[in-house]
Order: C-alpha cells, then structure tokens, then sequence
C-alpha cells in the first residue's frame, strides 16, 4: 500500500511540473525533479545478471558440464583428426614412392581418406550442433528457475517493475537499494542446494 501511495504522488508531481511548464510559454520547460521523502524508495528493483549468473551455483555446475563436454568433444575430434592426418602423410609418402601397385589403388586409398575427412567434418559439425543446443537446454533452464524465484519473491516484495542489468547497459548510474541481486542470489543458491542433495 505505502509504494502505492508513493507511486501516485510521484507521477502526481510529475503531472503538476509538466501542466505547470506546458501553460506558461516563457518558463523552463523542464519539468521539476520529483524528490522522495526521506527512506521512501519506488517501487522497482534491478537484478545485475552478470553478478546472479556468475555467483549463482547452478549455473557455475551447468557451465562447468558444458565446458566439460566442449573439452571432451574438441579432445575426441582432435584425437580422430591427428590420426587421420597420419594416414594422409603415409598416403603421400606412398604416392611420392610409387609405393601403390597401379594408380585404381591410389585413387580408392584417395576416396577412403576423403571419405573419413567427410565424416570427421560431419561429427565436428553435430558435435557442435548438440553443444549448441544443450548451451540454449542450460540458459532456459536458468531462465525458469530465476524467473519461478522471482515471481514467488515479488509476491512478497510487490515491486511494480524489476530490471534486469547487463554490465550496465540497461541501468547507467543505480542507487544500491534498488538491487535485489544478493536477497535473490541466496534465495536461489539455498534452494538449489537443498535439490541438489
């Protein structure tokens, strides 16, 4: 009730600066700064996404099974391209020797190694497909949790708007008591480890 009230005197004010500006030609037309009583704050709040993201525990363990999964996926690929490298280095050494008995056998030795480049590109490419698509799996999944927590902790706080602050691009200059990114981050860190066990 107390932020309802504040809300309306504040838009009232507004209101009165713009009428006031709006009927007199010859004064400012800037409209009066609406100040707060002492203590008072509106009704908003901002969440610093970089800070929740990186301080959040569940998104630390699901960023550290991608990267985990990104390693071994780029280890398998290379393992598979340094020995496929080995084939076309003795395929040439072989060509440069005459080693092959006609040349049918040096053009069907040429297609099998194309044939297995072929298919190593096409696993690197699914391989970062489904690294790509477990990556999007992973921030929806962070998005739905966050937002379910946020909803359930604005049922209590009733704000009337919550940012979202990327590295200070939405928020350019902030009052610290409209940040509610550390209640939210230990209210998602508690629930998450209390799912975990």
């Amino acid at each position: 009730m107390k932020k309802s009230s504040i809300s309306a005197a504040v838009i009232a004010v507004l209101f009165a600066g713009s009428l006031a500006s709006c009927s007199n030609n010859q004064q400012s037309t800037v409209a009066p700064v609406a100040t707060l009583a002492e203590g008072a704050t509106l009704p908003i709040a901002y969440v610093n996404t970089d800070s929740l993201l990186a301080n959040f525990d569940m998104a630390k363990d699901l960023n550290e099974e991608l990267i985990k999964k990104t390693e071994d996926a780029r280890a398998s690929i290379n393992s598979q391209a340094a020995s496929l490298e080995k084939e076309v280095n003795e395929f040439q050494r072989k060509v440069q020797t005459n080693a092959f008995l006609n040349e049918q056998r040096a053009q069907s030795e040429a297609n099998r190694l194309q044939n297995k480049k072929d298919q190593l590109d096409q696993l690197n490419y699914k391989l970062q497909n489904d690294l790509a698509q477990e990556q999007a799996q992973m921030n929806a999944r962070l998005s739905d949790t966050i937002q379910a927590v946020l909803k359930e902790y604005n049922a209590v706080k009733k704000f009337e708007l919550i940012l979202s602050n990327t590295m200070y691009d939405n928020i350019l200059l902030d009052n610290p008591k409209y940040d509610i990114t550390g209640e939210l981050l230990e209210i998602l860190n508690t629930r998450y480890s209390q799912n975990k066990t």
